[in-house]
This record gives C-alpha cells, sequence and structure tokens, in this order.
C-alpha cells in the first residue's frame, strides 16, 4: 500500500492550492496516529509521484510543515516526523530527568570537560573574583539518539571536586556534592543557529532555536552554575503555570 493509500488522498475539487492539501494530508496522518514520532516522510520524488504533483509543491509542503514544527529536517537522513518535549519553565531540572519523565534515554557526547579560571562574562553571572576556579562542561545532549541540545555549563570551582566528578548528570553530580542548586533565574529568547551550532545538532544553518541562559543557586544565595543551552526549536515546548494568586 502506497503514503497516499496509507494516510488519505487529495480530494481533487479541493479550490485550496495543493501544497495547503498535501500539508493536511501529512497533519491528519500525525493527528490520527498513522505517522508516529520519529516516522520518515518519503522522499519529494516519491511524494511528487504518488500525488501527481510538482517537487516544488511537495517541497513548499514540507518546509511549511518544518517551520510549524510538525516535520524536522535531518542532515544526509530525511524528513522525519518531530518528536517534541515540553520542558516546564516551573520546576528546576536537568535535561537527563526532563528525558526520563518523558520516557525517553538521555545521552551525551563531551565537547568539553575541563578545569580553569573565571572569564569576566562567567565572573559577573556567578559573582566570582577575578582568577577564581571554575568547570566548564559542554556537552551534546540527545534524546533517544536524536540531538535535541547544545548545553555549554560552567560551574563555580567549589561546588564540584574535580571536572570528571560529572558522569551522565551534571545536577546528579552536584547533589552527590552538596551544590545542588535550590532556584534559579532562567532568560529565554528566540535564536537561528549558526554553522557550527546547526551541524551539530542535525539541522540546517538559520535554523530556528532556542537559547536559555541560567543562572543556579545554593539555598544561600551563592551561585553555583551559568548555563547556555541552545534548543532545538522543532523539538521544545517550553511551559510555564501562571497564577493571579
Amino acid at each position: 500500500m502506497g503514503f497516499a493509500e496509507e494516510i488519505g488522498k487529495f480530494r481533487r475539487g479541493n479550490a485550496a492550492p495543493l501544497y495547503l492539501q498535501l500539508q493536511q494530508v501529512i497533519r491528519d496522518g500525525i493527528g490520527g496516529g498513522k505517522l508516529q514520532q520519529g516516522d520518515a516522510i518519503p522522499a519529494e520524488r516519491d511524494l511528487a509521484v504518488e500525488y501527481d504533483v510538482s517537487r516544488i509543491t511537495v517541497r513548499k509542503a514540507i518546509g511549511g510543515l518544518v517551520e510549524e514544527g510538525l516535520l524536522t529536517r535531518r542532515r544526509g537522513a530525511g524528513t522525519f516526523v518531530a518528536g517534541r518535549v515540553e520542558k516546564s519553565f516551573s520546576k528546576l531540572s536537568s535535561f537527563t530527568e526532563d528525558m526520563a519523565a518523558r520516557g525517553k534515554t538521555a545521552s551525551s557526547q563531551w565537547i568539553l570537560r575541563a578545569a580553569g579560571t573565571v572569564s569576566p562574562e562567567e565572573s559577573m553571572a556567578l559573582g566570582l573574583s577575578p582568577g577564581a576556579a571554575v568547570y566548564r562542561f559542554h556537552r551534546l545532549r540527545s534524546a533517544d539518539d536524536e540531538p535535541m541540545a547544545l548545553e555549554l555549563s560552567t560551574i563555580a570551582g567549589y561546588c564540584l571536586p574535580s571536572a570528571e566528578a560529572v558522569g551522565d548528570s551534571l545536577y546528579t553530580a552536584l547533589q552527590t556534592a552538596g551544590s545542588r542548586p535550590a532556584r534559579a533565574l532562567q532568560r529565554l529568547r528566540a535564536v537561528p543557529f549558526g554553522g557550527e551550532h546547526a551541524r551539530m545538532l542535525g539541522v540546517e544553518s538559520g535554523h530556528a532555536g532556542l537559547l536559555i541562559e541560567r543562572r543556579g543557586f545554593l539555598r544561600d544565595g551563592r551561585a553555583v552554575e551559568f548555563t547556555r543551552s541552545y534548543y532545538r526549536g522543532d523539538a521544545y515546548d517550553f511551559v510555564a503555570e501562571l497564577s493571579d494568586l
């Protein structure tokens, strides 16, 4: 059975442009469960043949769904149904904990794990004196082997015994050392991914992303962490519960 028969056919009497019809067919397939998270979408040429439309029409349809976050392109692999993850702004948790709560397996690829001295920017963020010791942890974070975020963390030197103390989870290491943050301030803004960040996350250069800057603090007010995390915009939704109380 072909892709068209599996998730529905065009209604040729429909006055809507063909690319919008194709988008709706794919949306219906995702909404109806016939296309699951992580499923591959047929190649543009195959969709063009299946639906008897031009490849320009297919490209426009797929491009629109990628912008909506329903589909995601993986360089060299094709186009897939995106798996979005909700990240709560009201709970202080690590990437590993977020993924475990959603039934996903978190993994990391180390880019940098080293001791050093604080930079001017880190000194301002962490309230440390010039020359103070810090640990830097730069990692590519994945869920079920799919790249999700690029995480760049700087930890005050008094919070960990060594850089090697951090394994799969930074917050687990901080908790073991008695230095897990009790509260944090976070700032989120939209950013386009540059070439290197896009390459590591497996998306196109200029892809829409989310940058979160977090400063975590101990209960006594001392700063623990300064983390900048670049999240794929097609994979994450950030939510917050609001109250007028």
